[in-house]
């Protein structure tokens, strides 16, 4: 990439724009706190746009550390929207796939946001614990502990939500975070890759 080629940046924003918002929603578990936080991470990456090597690295780092400061912003500096003030109706799936899906954000959303950061990083975008590390700025071992802690409280939110993990066949297919346009397709989770 270079300083003159601003087009680069366009580019990379717009096919890696879904992605990001998945990572930070994944992350945070509020839409608007997500854009805003992908918004905010990108106003970022443009000034250093030049001299990276790995952009997409460098961003979901910003994503997952703006969508961390999000969550941990007083309520009185965020900013409400008026669907704040709208209930959510919670609709029954007939096919039960979108109802687990839903059950299984609901109890991510319940796990801690620094262990929620670290299964992300590691069980949805595919990284291994160093890697996660360097994207949280923390030591490898904390990053193998806030998983372990993690993967437990996420069971037990699980079991109170009254989802099973027993067998592979009800998880059906979920998303990769890269998926989509510029993605690097789908993955297939299984019930042994939430005991790791």
């Amino acid at each position: 990439m270079k300083a003159e080629d601003p087009d680069g940046f366009r580019e990379f924003v717009a096919s890696r724009m879904a992605a990001l918002r998945n990572l930070a929603y994944v992350t945070c578990g509020d839409w608007h706190a997500a854009e805003d936080a992908v918004a905010n991470a990108l106003t970022k990456l443009y000034p250093r746009w030049a001299r990276l090597d790995r952009p997409d690295l460098y961003a979901q780092t910003m994503v997952v550390r703006a969508a961390i400061d999000e969550t941990r912003r007083p309520w009185w500096r965020r900013e409400r929207s008026a669907g704040d003030r709208v209930p959510d109706v919670v609709q029954g799936d007939h096919s039960g796939a979108a109802d687990e899906r839903l059950a299984v954000r609901r109890a991510l959303a319940a796990v801690p946001v620094r262990q929620r950061a670290v299964l992300v990083l590691r069980y949805y975008l595919g990284m291994t614990a160093e890697e996660a590390a360097e994207v949280l700025g923390v030591r490898a071992a904390s990053v193998r502990s806030q998983t372990t802690r993690g993967l437990a409280n996420l069971r037990e939110a699980l079991a109170a939500g009254g989802v099973v993990l027993d067998e592979p066949s009800q998880l059906g297919e979920w998303t990769h975070a890269n998926a989509g346009p510029g993605g690097a397709g789908d993955v297939r989770t299984t019930a042994a890759a939430v005991r790791r």
